[in-house]
């Protein structure tokens, strides 16, 4: 006589989101954008390339405890395929944070929010570049129609200002920072199969040592930090968020999708990101920030649904 099957087990929200991809993504603008709203709102205060080498310390410090029984089951893997590991380091933790930071120097949270969402666009070139991989009709639509969504806010309404458009340099170290980061999204698939957090401390503990000199020449200028409430809450915020959680949500959702499925979320981080800067900063909301808003949500719908895959 058989064994009745045994009762289902209570539903594990943790396990349950980690198959969520959409709603990890989702999540992963969220803080993301939040991480640039904060990054303007201290600038000046906080020293950048000090504050970027400090996320990832943190993160390291409080992945490690659950990370370890993986990394060195995992250290074998992560050796053999070592100078891709520390490519992905350099690209998607030292470099690309690190500038972006330095950015908010010199350029408005709203330009940032603004020039991220040029973010599929890099992904689908690297992508392409690196590995032929192409994207789909509806992909294409889709990035194209929340582009579209992103250039009505940046020009106000007015697309005969895009004749007027320009860049100050914050403006283009932001976007030598996106370019990092597509190659790193479409470098993603290509990495070792590991646990993910053996992926994301080994990368974490990286980016930190590669982002210790910097820090040390930023604090030989005389550019120090303020151990001050402004200080600490910003640490706070920026290791849990948009480094330890987003960077987990971010690799999942690409382990689930893919990169160009994944990418057009990047627009979303605008329609998060502008939200918090009128909120928090008194940028004021017009017209065709929601006729933007609405075109972007329509082309990440169109481009990272599943029959977007299809060619």
């Amino acid at each position: 006589m058989s064994q009745p099957a045994p009762a289902p087990s209570a539903l594990d929200p943790v396990r349950w989101l980690n198959n969520q991809p959409y709603i990890l993504l989702t999540l992963t603008s969220l803080f993301w954008a939040g991480n640039i709203v904060l990054a303007r709102h201290v600038a000046g205060h906080v020293p950048p390339l000090t504050l970027s080498c400090l996320r990832w310390i943190g993160t390291f410090l409080i992945l490690l405890p659950f990370a370890w029984p993986h990394l060195k089951r995992d250290w074998p893997m992560l050796r053999a395929h070592l100078p891709l590991m520390l490519l992905l380091s350099a690209l998607g933790f030292a470099y690309n944070n690190a500038i972006s930071y330095w950015a908010m120097q010199y350029t408005e949270a709203l330009n940032a929010l603004l020039i991220q969402s040029a973010g599929p666009l890099f992904v689908a070139l690297w992508s392409l570049a690196l590995f032929g991989v192409r994207l789909t009709g509806a992909q294409l639509s889709g990035i194209a129609i929340s582009l579209a969504g992103v250039l009505t806010i940046i020009l106000r309404g007015d697309w005969s200002a895009l004749a007027s458009i320009s860049f100050n340099r914050g403006d283009l170290m932001f976007g030598s920072s996106l370019v990092a980061f597509g190659l790193y999204s479409a470098l993603m698939p290509r990495r070792p199969v590991t646990h993910p957090l053996s992926l994301i401390s080994f990368t974490t503990c990286c980016g930190a040592m590669m982002l210790v000199p910097f820090s040390i020449w930023e604090f030989s200028t005389g550019v120090t930090l303020k151990l001050d409430s402004i200080s600490m809450a910003t640490l706070a915020y920026v290791i849990v968020f948009p480094s330890t959680l987003a960077y987990l949500f971010f690799n999942r959702g690409i382990a689930l999708i893919g990169p160009n499925r994944a990418a057009p979320f990047f627009h979303l981080v605008p329609v998060f990101g502008s939200a918090m800067a009128i909120l928090l900063l008194g940028e004021q909301l017009r017209l065709f920030h929601l006729a933007g808003y609405a075109l972007v949500l329509a082309g990440v719908v169109i481009a990272s649904r599943r029959a977007s895959a299809k060619a």
